[in-house]
């Protein structure tokens, strides 16, 4: 952009150094005017010219040899430069950190120190141009500008090392020991710049502030993730106390109500959710945490509101605002970490975590809904990558098909949950077009895809209680002997296949294929004595017990069985065992098994079996007394 000489004014009487300031002020004041244009394609345009007419000046300085006089407008431009060009890039680029480097060398240029100095790299410069600056006092200004940019460009790539010797350097005055980077800053203190200086788009101290601010809150948030709490406390509170635009002030506040609620003060935590949720903003973290505070509370209804309101939040779509044309906070901020506490993911994510809940809270109905959503939301194209929340580790897509099915099932809906199967056993099959019929290949003994067995077994399993409630008692056992069929050839994790996701080791663990068996084994058996056959039932209780020792359903069907048929040595013998067993905690309480498994077992636990037990007593005694 060609300079304009001010009216009543010649340019043969204003010296260059003039010229260059006037042309500096210019593209600052054009600057701002595009920061307040809104989004619009006029604020990218004048911001672009700006920065140009920014990278020209910058040509123009740096092509004469350096000057002490003009080193002061020459850093500014450069601070003025590196400013506008990291807001309109949304993040520091490697090119950035040359330009300081040059702008130091050029301080140097003027001492005849710069060849003993480049052989120690951007770190040697900065101690040798600090050095410098103490004999020349009028670019402290415009050197702590620039090292304020440094320091932002050290913050962003995690080269805290580099920061923390940078600031003790800037600290010449306070005491160099201190390695605590939160106490540097905070003692940092710039130098005022003087009242006739050159305009800058942002200057040192409101840079300090953004530093302070980005650097509490992410060590705040690494010391809340590794469970240093205190700490995370203390820096958090810093970092809401600083220069927080609106967005990260949301996080800040959510952070403080994960950090609360882990201390055991849910009261103070609720308050600061509260406080992050007023306003028009990001409303998804503090939604999350809400539920996860609720869940602790144990107040189940607040808990299902904030995951429905999160759902919401998630659906509709976010109108980002014209970011500033400044450093702000959110340039220094880590990326997005799916593992953080303040991830609150999509919104299948969001509609998966509501509908679990609501199948392990006994809300079927509720549960049912949510989950047919969520399948519509992956089958119609609209989230074609269903990604598993990731704390705690969330389930694979055929594992939510087993959900869902398991869902419509608690719901009276066993058509929906066939129809669910049906679906889940075509795409399966779809791995391998030329083997429609996974279960089979187990009886040939196939070893290909190893992890799609156990889930297509759990279908059958779905399919057989499906068609128990329908009263079709044929068709279950049929179901129920297809699933054993191939578990049975099943390998568990780690045998003889490779590695396998978090998910996929889940539903193929030694544990859950016990339990798998176990399950089928007990719902067959069933089946046989609601149809009044006691003997075939034995044999799958007694198989149940076999393979999965820890299972005390199966031993309780089996003490009824062994009752009906009038075994009683061994029903004796047996509820021995059940008697010293209820004294004991149970074995492997501690097991996590997918949803799906835990709700299709929550249908086969015997009903009141300590009842059970006091009635066998009572018959035992009965019979002893005769």
């Amino acid at each position: 952009m060609a300079h304009r000489t001010p009216p009543g004014s010649s340019a043969s009487h204003a010296s260059c150094l003039d010229l260059w300031r006037e042309k500096n002020d210019q593209l600052v004041q054009q600057a701002k005017v595009a920061q307040d244009s809104g989004l619009s394609p006029r604020r990218q345009q004048l911001a672009q010219d700006a920065l140009e007419g920014l990278r020209g000046l910058l040509h123009s300085l740096q092509g004469l040899p350096a000057a002490v006089s003009v080193l002061p407008l020459e850093l500014t431009v450069i601070c003025n430069f590196i400013t506008l060009r990291a807001s309109l890039a949304q993040g520091f680029t490697e090119d950035l950190a040359q330009d300081i480097q040059q702008g130091l060398e050029r301080v140097l240029e003027t001492q005849e120190q710069l060849k003993a100095r480049l052989e120690h790299g951007l770190r040697g410069l900065w101690d040798s141009v600090l050095y410098v600056s103490s004999l020349l006092p009028e670019l402290l200004p415009a050197l702590h500008h620039l090292a304020g940019l440094q320091a932002a460009l050290w913050l962003s790539t995690d080269r805290l090392g580099d920061l923390t010797l940078l600031l003790q350097t800037l600290n010449v005055s306070q005491s160099r020991a201190s390695e605590d980077l939160l106490l540097l800053l905070k003692t940092w203190r710039p130098p005022a710049e003087e009242s006739d200086a050159p305009l800058t788009l942002q200057d040192a101290q409101n840079l300090r502030g953004v530093l302070l601010t980005a650097f509490a809150y992410r060590q705040g948030l690494r010391e809340l993730i590794t469970g240093n709490l205190p700490r995370a406390l203390s820096s958090l509170h810093e970092a809401a106390s600083g220069l927080c635009p609106r967005p990260v002030l949301v996080q800040v506040y959510t952070a403080l109500g994960t950090c609360l609620r882990k201390m055991g003060s849910p009261q103070r935590a609720l308050l600061y959710l509260v406080a992050a949720l007023k306003g028009e903003s990001t409303w998804g973290p503090p939604l999350l945490e809400a539920s996860r505070l609720y869940r602790q509370l144990e107040n189940t209804a607040a808990e299902i509101e904030c995951l429905e309101l999160l759902v919401e939040a998630l659906s509709v779509a976010h109108i980002p605002e014209a970011p500033q044309l400044l450093i702000e906070v959110e340039l220094l901020l880590p990326r997005p970490d799916p593992a953080s506490p303040l991830h609150c993911g999509t919104q299948s994510q969001a509609k998966y975590l509501l509908a679990s809940r609501c199948l392990q809270m006994g809300r079927a109905e509720n549960a049912a809904e949510h989950y047919l959503d969520l399948l519509a939301l992956l089958l119609d194209g609209s989230e074609p990558k269903f990604s598993p929340p990731p704390c705690p580790p969330g389930p694979c897509v055929p594992e939510v098909f087993l959900e869902a099915a398991a869902a419509l099932i608690q719901a009276g809906r066993a058509q929906d949950a066939l129809t669910v199967c049906e679906e889940l056993l075509s795409r399966m099959s779809s791995l391998h077009p030329k083997r429609p019929r996974l279960w089979e290949d187990a009886r040939r003994g196939t070893k290909e895809l190893p992890h799609c067995s156990p889930w297509v077994s759990a279908t059958y399993l779905l399919q057989g209680h499906a068609w128990v409630q329908l009263g079709a008692q044929k068709e279950a056992i049929s179901e129920f002997s297809r699933c054993l069929e191939l578990l049975f050839q099943a390998t568990p994790m780690g045998k003889e296949q490779g590695p396998a996701s978090s998910c996929e080791q889940g539903c193929t663990s030694d544990v859950a294929l016990q339990q798998l068996r176990a399950a089928a084994l007990i719902s067959r058996g069933l089946e046989w004595v609601a149809s009044g056959q006691d003997t075939k039932a034995l044999q799958d209780f007694l198989l149940s017990v076999q393979v999965c020792p820890g299972n005390q359903d199966a031993s309780f069907h089996l003490l009824q069985t062994l009752r009906r048929l009038d075994r009683r040595d061994e029903a004796t013998a047996l509820w021995r065992r059940l008697e010293a067993q209820t004294e004991l905690p149970q074995e492997n309480a501690a097991w996590s098994l997918p949803l799906y498994l835990e709700t299709c077992l929550g249908w086969i636990h015997p009903p009141d079996r300590e009842t059970l037990l006091e009635e066998f007593r009572t018959s035992l005694l009965e019979t002893c007394d005769l």
